[in-house]
């Protein structure tokens, strides 16, 4: 069996003889997805002030060590091609 409901006359688009303008689609949808958004972002978890530390840290460390291996193996390289030419 087939619902039918009656269009509500206070609601553009609601009922064929009076449609929604382009207008008022756009800001439905405008209006969609700014609500999903907020709903998808009320389901984010942030990282605590300590965490984004720990991380901050680590990769600084990280970074640190690779740059002092690369430092030293460009060092070792030009010592050896000044040395053989």
């Amino acid at each position: 069996m087939v619902e039918r409901r009656i269009p509500n006359p206070m609601v553009g688009g609601s009922s064929p003889s009076c449609p929604a303008t382009k207008e008022e689609k756009i800001m439905n949808k405008l209006l969609s997805v700014y609500s999903h958004a907020k709903t998808e972002l009320n389901k984010v978890i942030f990282p605590t002030k300590e965490q984004v530390r720990n991380a901050f840290i680590s990769v600084f460390i990280v970074v640190t060590v690779v740059s002092l291996f690369l430092a030293l193996i460009d060092a070792i390289m030009s010592f050896s091609l000044s040395t053989i030419l």
